[in-house]
């Protein structure tokens, strides 16, 4: 699954902990972060500390891959479409 901002995160761990039957205390313990910190991330707060997101995301028996992406239909890479364009002297 792709996450795209903050909030897709606060989502996935959200759902991955209730499809484990466990409460936000429980998880909370397991990854060693307050109960609090761990509704701050499902809500998708975005200044969450990495190193506790992972923790969080080990705790729930996921893992984080990065991959190259390509641009969604209706993203432009002006750059690619035009090349060089406006950057030659002559």
């Amino acid at each position: 699954m792709r996450i795209a901002n903050a909030r897709d995160l606060g989502l996935i761990v959200r759902q991955a902990r209730q499809d484990r039957g466990q409460t936000q205390a429980a998880l909370a313990d397991a990854a060693k972060v307050s109960r609090r910190w761990l509704s701050d991330l499902e809500a998708g707060k975005s200044t969450a500390e990495f190193g506790l997101i992972l923790r969080t995301l080990d705790a729930l028996g996921l893992g984080l891959d990065a991959f190259a992406v390509e641009p969604a239909p209706g993203d432009l890479d002006l750059d690619a479409l035009f090349g060089d364009i406006g950057t030659d002297n002559g």
